[in-house]
């Protein structure tokens, strides 16, 4: 029993990662799933198909590692946050499809909480605002299609669960409803400083106590899984948010480091400790892990666009046919032109929050071409990110030196993270190993099994790939950042 797997549920695809004794990635497997738009703004999933994908990926997984079930010392569960569940507790069947994080059908919803002054209260005890993004609003949602839902989660016969919730029900065959700290923050029903379901916010959505997972800490006993899956029953003994489970893959357990995961888009977090920031630049207050029953908080950004606006590169304008022809493109742009590309295409996030805006390209000549569109694609990320630092910064006197470390698809272009650090005007740090979200859901379940040493020892074990520091003129830098700060007061007012 010396291997760990860890179970990435992510918003397009699952996969589960074998990790061994050093915490190497030994073997993994991946499966996609469907993506339902059933209207406009809407986005589900079949939670099903997301079961079915778990199981077949981690039997995949463990196969392709050459062992048995009977090796494998525990599981941790990493998922895509705030997608929300309602299943029947006798049936475990769903009552609805799954309602993904960037479903925006509680807009309306939201609007009418905020107008009734309600934001205040929401976000004082969840660190969060009112927005779609969070599953309380999904869930109220779901609980409004049938007039007898509340009456049966009242009595405990429906039960709501993030994704995690979901999975661990299923793989324990209905023996644990559970969730982790991180989870639970991101639902607009947990009380962060106090560490509890809210009854204020419960009300104010009308949802019944009982239908509620029990909260964990991160690195906790969340059951075994059913016999019959794998071969024995396997312990699931590590849970936390994709984004959380970043930042502890890039061990991140000091106050003042920082690490920004660049996928589709992109999610910067900040570790403020003990301190829960009240942000006055429109973050988002957050757990970053809870472990033995101690609390540390961060501050987050989130940013919609990043990778994204590289897919727009390839699949909308068809200037690239791969995503890595980018930094060759941008290395070839011509210096004389400044062009900006502010990528709102479904809006822009933190600390804007702004879903109405749309994307806009500023500063083309007759001689603009893919080379300064590529260019102007990746310093959009860089522009992005600093945003979410200055906002930091204004909020938390903590921010002030830190050491970005970065992980996702993007990092591994070189020109992108350069420019990251030019204007960021801080070292940005990526690290050996990029798989940090699987890492962080392994390394919980693997330290509460006594396989992997403690967040000391694993913070030791992190290893550097490469430094970008910066190296742009300190004018030069102010200068570009101010046209990007004019391109987004722009867009915003269009």
């Amino acid at each position: 029993m010396s291997h760990i797997v860890a179970i990435d549920q992510g918003t397009t695809s699952s996969r589960a990662i074998v990790f061994d004794r050093e915490m190497r990635v030994k073997a993994s497997a991946q499966q996609e799933f469907t993506q339902h738009f059933p209207a406009s703004g809407w986005v589900e999933h079949d939670p099903e198909e997301i079961w079915s994908t778990v199981t077949a990926t981690v039997r995949g997984a463990i196969d392709r590692a050459g062992i048995t079930a009977a090796e494998v010392t525990a599981i941790g569960i990493t998922n895509q946050r705030e997608t929300t569940v309602v299943w029947d507790r006798e049936t475990g069947k769903p009552l609805y499809n799954a309602i993904v994080w960037q479903d925006r059908r509680t807009s309306e919803t939201c609007a009418r909480l905020k107008a009734q002054g309600h934001e205040a209260m929401v976000t004082r005890k969840t660190g969060l605002l009112l927005d779609p993004y969070f599953s309380g609003t999904k869930l109220a949602w779901i609980l409004d299609q049938s007039p007898d839902a509340r009456a049966r989660a009242a009595r405990g016969d429906i039960l709501f669960g993030t994704i995690d919730t979901f999975l661990i029900w299923r793989l324990t065959g209905g023996m644990v409803h559970a969730t982790d700290a991180t989870n639970a923050a991101r639902t607009l029903l947990f009380n962060i400083r106090e560490n509890r379901w809210d009854e204020e916010s419960l009300a104010l959505l009308d949802i019944p106590r009982a239908m509620l997972p029990q909260v964990r800490d991160c690195a906790a006993d969340f059951g075994a899984t059913r016999p019959d899956l794998f071969g024995k029953a396997i312990p699931i003994l590590g849970v936390a948010g994709d984004q959380q489970a970043a930042t502890i893959g890039q061990a991140c357990f000091t106050p003042g480091m920082m690490k920004s995961t660049y996928g589709t888009g992109c999610f910067a977090l900040l570790n403020t400790g003990e301190t829960l920031v009240e942000s006055r630049s429109r973050l988002l207050g957050t757990i970053a892990y809870r472990l033995n029953g101690k609390t540390s908080y961060a501050l987050e950004g989130s940013i919609f666009v990043a990778g994204a606006v590289v897919q727009w590169l390839r699949d909308g304008l068809k200037i690239i046919r791969e995503a890595q022809e980018t930094q060759a493109l941008a290395e070839t742009a011509d210096s004389a032109q400044d062009v900006v590309l502010v990528p709102a295409f479904t809006g822009l996030g933190a600390p804007y929050w702004n879903a109405d805006c749309r994307g806009a390209i500023y500063g083309l000549t007759r001689n603009s071409g893919p080379a300064e569109l590529a260019k102007a694609a990746l310093e959009s990320v860089g522009y992005q990110t600093r945003d979410l630092l200055e906002a930091m910064r204004a909020d938390w006197s903590g921010a002030a030196d830190s050491v970005l470390r970065v992980d996702g698809g993007m990092v591994a272009s070189d020109w992108a993270m350069q420019f990251l650090a030019d204007i960021l005007g801080a070292p940005v740090d990526r690290p050996v190993i990029t798989e940090t979200t699987a890492l962080g859901a392994a390394w919980l379940a693997g330290m509460q099994a006594g396989l992997y040493p403690d967040a000391a020892g694993f913070a030791r074990t992190w290893a550097l790939d490469r430094q970008f520091r910066p190296a742009m003129d300190g004018t030069r830098r102010a200068a570009k950042y101010a046209r990007w700060q004019r391109a987004v007061t722009a867009t915003l007012s269009v």
